[in-house]
């Protein structure tokens, strides 16, 4: 039976509120018997694949779950993600997780990695130390040591061997679930009308508790869908959404983006999904050919390194291609790598006078009626006067 794209898109949500994890607990027991979880932003999930185990995003739980346990390890000064996953593993809701990747996002996320070993000592943990030189013989050469030695860690803990071959199979499976992906990011920036960020944004949250090749059927069973319905023509203002790259928005601001007069066409928002700009080769040594491609071709973001204007007209370049009239910074509350960015960014968005607005948010906010406003105003703004 052919399901509609709000069918999809509901049943995407249900996983999106489920926090005892049922479907990655089904894919997990289907793959296998061996889930490994990951933080935002980036893991090489090709790897934990690969070791016959399931990758599972753990971005957080939004804004339905009363944290208690995580506030007693973390500042009230920083971010929220923290706590909601540690608040996760004490209640015993992550207990189906076989090892944790913590990736080297900032020094909140390096620190949760020691947390997850006071609060889990019996599961495998891995600090995730990308490189930050972008040379094939320094950054490629210590990523592709990197990428090897979690590799033969994850084989001795599944039992399954990263063998090229294997490793070469996974790659294959993550560059179709990404051309996948990208082509449903495509659709929502040239037919936004057809295609929500409400609604592509669960499609590819979904990704992160199911296995890769069922995620690449249903985010095509989801463009199939968008592409045949006759949806209502709205004259929104187009924006890029950015910030956004760790701790998650609630799926409620993203609606009343939407709901304010806004199509978000382009977002940083689970990079995970779409870290590669090229596919990684899946042809010669595959663990080389993810270090190349990590090193080459990675999506410019704030927890990596790059020239002071490089990502400024990265972002530039962005807005232009996706024809967007202006840019949305939503980034979570005491985020330092996107609060250090941003004035970088809008200086650049400035001297190309594209106009933008800031905002900052928590996973668990509930009230969205001030962000509605901001935004609606921003989207009429751009509509009457903007020259971008």
């Amino acid at each position: 039976m052919t399901r509609t794209t709000e069918e999809i898109a509901r049943f995407c949500e249900d996983v999106y509120y489920d926090l005892d994890f049922r479907e990655a607990k089904r894919s997990k027991a289907e793959m296998g018997g061996f889930a490994i979880g990951f933080m935002p932003v980036y893991a090489p999930r090709e790897i934990v694949h690969a070791a016959g185990a399931l990758p599972v995003g753990i971005v957080g739980a939004g804004d339905w779950l009363e944290v208690i346990r995580g506030d007693a390890y973390y500042q009230s000064y920083l971010c929220h993600i923290p706590r909601s996953t540690i608040d996760m593993a004490e209640s015993g809701r992550l207990d189906f997780l076989d090892g944790m990747l913590f990736p080297s996002t900032c020094d909140v996320i390096r620190n949760l990695s020691g947390m997850w070993q006071l609060v889990k000592p019996e599961t495998y943990v891995r600090y995730v130390d990308v490189p930050q030189n972008f040379d094939d013989g320094v950054g490629g050469d210590f990523w592709e040591h990197e990428l090897r030695t979690l590799g033969k860690e994850l084989g001795e803990l599944t039992g399954t061997a990263v063998t090229d071959e294997r490793l070469r199979a996974s790659i294959a499976l993550f560059n179709e679930n990404r051309s996948a992906v990208n082509e449903m990011y495509a659709l929502r920036r040239d037919e936004p009308n057809r295609a929500p960020t409400s609604e592509v944004y669960l499609i590819t949250r979904v990704g992160f508790v199911m296995d890769v090749e069922e995620h690449t059927q249903l985010v095509r069973e989801y463009i199939a869908a968008a592409r045949a319905k006759s949806p209502t023509e709205l004259d929104n203002a187009r924006v890029v959404v950015c910030g956004a790259f760790c701790e998650q928005p609630p799926i409620g601001l993203l609606k009343t983006i939407e709901r304010s007069g806004c199509f978000v066409v382009d977002d940083d928002m689970l990079l995970t999904t779409r870290w590669f700009t090229e596919d990684a080769a899946e042809t010669g040594d595959p663990f080389r050919a993810l270090a190349h491609a990590f090193v080459h071709h990675t999506v410019p973001t704030a927890v990596m390194y790059a020239p002071e204007a490089g990502r400024g007209k990265a972002l530039v370049s962005r807005v232009r291609e996706a024809r967007a009239e202006g840019v949305i910074f939503a980034a979570p509350s005491f985020c330092i790598p996107a609060l250090l960015d941003q004035p970088m960014l809008t200086a650049e968005l400035d001297r190309q006078e594209i106009p933008y607005t800031s905002f900052k948010y928590s996973e668990n906010a509930g009230q969205f009626h001030p962000i509605r406003e901001q935004t609606g105003t921003f989207a009429d703004t751009m509509k009457l006067w903007s020259v971008a």
